[in-house]
């Protein structure tokens, strides 16, 4: 089976919040990011002015992912997009207790995942990631281990490799080899 036509239930349940994004290029690379790898569940909490689907910029670089890209769920409050979902929270920051990878979170989402549990991923916006008090509400929080002294990516690339790693996991769950 192609993996391009591969629906499993992490799909269905997985939803990637970005907290407060501010450029419509993030958003259109986030949409692009989630197609490759079959999710299409993005969700905005309290997005800056600019960070709309609508914007030319975020059209322009979701290429051919428009429909993740308009079927952006808007929320007010991270409380009504987390609501009853089983939360990890990414972080940079170090000294945070608990953290796994990304890799390791993917496992344990995706095992919930296949119970039927939603599942939502936090990311902050480029410029200070996900408040403290963001962290906290998550049940879990993943780190992208980076090496030497650039502790962040991309809002856009911490997507794609957190997506990335979800897909993977999904796949051996169901004994099915990814073509890497």
């Amino acid at each position: 089976m192609s993996d391009a036509r591969v629906r499993l239930p992490v799909h269905e349940r997985t939803g990637f919040v970005l907290v407060q994004p501010h450029y419509p290029e993030n958003l259109g690379a986030c949409a692009r990011a989630l197609k490759t790898m079959g999710f299409s569940r993005l969700m905005l909490v309290r997005p800056g002015r600019l960070a709309v689907p609508e914007h030319a910029m975020a059209f322009k670089m979701s290429v051919r992912a428009w429909d993740v890209l308009y079927g952006t769920e808007r929320h007010a409050e991270l409380s009504t997009a987390v609501a009853g979902a089983l939360v990890f929270a990414t972080t940079s920051r170090r000294g945070v207790s608990g953290v796994l990878t990304a890799r390791d979170a993917a496992k344990l989402a995706v095992g919930e995942a296949e119970r039927g549990r939603e599942v939502r991923i936090l990311f902050g916006n480029e410029k200070t990631g996900l408040g403290a008090d963001e962290v906290d509400r998550a049940d879990h929080r993943l780190r992208i281990p980076m090496a030497g002294d650039q502790p962040s990516i991309n809002l856009a690339q911490a997507v794609q490799l957190v997506a990335y790693e979800l897909f993977v996991a999904a796949l051996a769950l169901r004994g099915e080899r990814s073509e890497a």
